[in-house]
């Protein structure tokens, strides 16, 4: 049942991603007064950047569930530690690059490299075990 979960889990935020790019504008506008056209355009931003790429944080929800599943939950701590010191550094060098967008592109830049960890530890980990 727990893997239903983490695929419904993936499904979900590959479609809620999807929702928030399209309809960033109006979501922002519930929660911030159309006079505010500044904060409105970096919300905007910030929205269709993390929603293109929620597929990396189902990925890394996915690899989080692998992990446990198979007795090396000390993975998805490690993954964790990847994706957030990953997401501080790269906003700290991106931002002073690009600007705020740097910010709002570590975040998903965080989420791929753990996945790319993740993986690589998958396909790499089992033939040095099996040495």
């Amino acid at each position: 049942m727990q893997d239903f979960g983490n695929a419904y889990a993936t499904f979900v935020a590959q479609n809620y991603g999807a929702v928030i790019c399209i309809f960033a504008e109006p979501l922002m506008k519930i929660f911030i007064s159309a006079r505010e056209a500044e904060v409105i355009a970096c919300g905007i931003g910030y929205l269709r950047i993390e929603g293109a790429f929620y597929c990396g944080i189902g990925c890394l929800f996915l690899l989080y569930g692998y992990y446990r599943g198979v007795k090396r939950p000390e993975m998805s701590v490690v993954l964790t530690v990847i994706s957030l010191g990953m997401r501080v550094l790269l906003a700290y060098l991106l931002s002073a690059r690009i600007g705020e967008v740097g910010i709002w592109a570590a975040i998903p830049i965080g989420w791929g490299l753990a996945d790319l960890t993740g993986l690589f530890c998958i396909r790499y980990g089992k033939k040095a075990e099996n040495t």
